[in-house]
């Protein structure tokens, strides 16, 4: 059964049982479906210092056409609104997510289209898009090189895939403790790329790299464990493991992921790198 037959709810009596891949995506779907008003109020999801760095750095994107996979809520699709896009195409596994996208694109009067899909197969033709997007999300994708291909598919040559997410980091120790406070605040979380390996993706999908931007940072600020559980519904217990975990590891390791601690408080600055590919205007061979 392929993952659009699961989209589609089809199930053909041929078809062999799903595999562990499309049994996790369905889990993280579900999952995503009963947080999505939490994504939709966030003030991490709603507006960051990258998604205003992306703008700055694509510049207007009037006339365009733009596509943001695994979308959430839609915060960073509806930010092009402004630019007056030719087309705007949200795309997410999760119904409800969409959902939130076209409710709040309906309550800014903005025109925006869904899909139910998962990155590793979008239903569009080749050379669709403009711009494809896609913002703290891929850390949950199974299939980086797949995703990274369908997106790139989608582009028109001289088009720009741009990718903000968690980043991993260099330090296996450090990374090690970043990837267990992750898995604790969302049990869905797959993995943290570094910024080397995001080059990487891009570069073997045929893209050129002119933009990656590590060590940025989602919140100036930083988000109170309290609140950055409460976005992802994370639980009461995985929230008691995150502090102790947080106050029990090395300060220099804490520091390395841009953890800030007051007192017995720690604030998460939801560290991310911004990678930008261009698709060569002969296209990828």
């Amino acid at each position: 059964m392929t993952i659009r037959q699961h989209l589609a709810g089809t199930d053909p009596a041929t078809a062999a049982e799903p595999t562990k891949k499309a049994a996790q995506d369905m889990l993280s779907s579900q999952r995503f479906d009963k947080i999505a008003e939490n994504f939709a109020t966030s003030e991490v999801h709603r507006s960051s210092p990258t998604m205003e760095a992306l703008h700055e750095t694509l510049g207007p994107q009037t006339g365009s056409a733009i596509c943001d996979v695994a979308c959430g809520a839609g915060h960073l699709a509806l930010s092009f609104a402004g630019d007056l896009p030719a087309r705007v195409v949200a795309v997410d596994p999760a119904p409800n997510m969409l959902a939130s996208v076209r409710r709040l694109a309906a309550e800014r009067g903005v025109a925006v289209e869904t899909a139910r899909a998962y990155a590793e197969e979008l239903p569009f033709p080749d050379a669709s898009f403009d711009l494809v997007v896609s913002r703290l999300a891929p850390h949950h994708f199974r299939d980086m090189p797949a995703a990274v291909g369908e997106m790139t598919r989608l582009l028109r040559p001289g088009g720009r895939l741009a990718v903000i997410d968690l980043e991993g980091h260099e330090d296996p120790r450090v990374d090690a403790l970043n990837h267990e406070l992750e898995v604790l605040h969302d049990p869905t979380h797959h993995r943290s790329y570094t910024l080397a390996e995001w080059i990487g993706f891009l570069q073997d999908a045929g893209l050129n790299v002119p933009v990656a931007r590590g060590a940025q940072a989602e919140s100036r600020t930083g988000v109170p464990i309290a609140r950055w559980c409460e976005i992802a519904s994370s639980g009461a217990e995985a929230e008691r493991a995150i502090r102790q975990r947080l106050a029990e590891a090395p300060a220099a390791h804490r520091e390395a992921l841009g953890i800030r601690r007051e007192g017995d408080e720690f604030f998460i600055p939801v560290r991310t790198c911004m990678v930008i590919g261009v698709k060569p205007l002969g296209g990828v061979r």
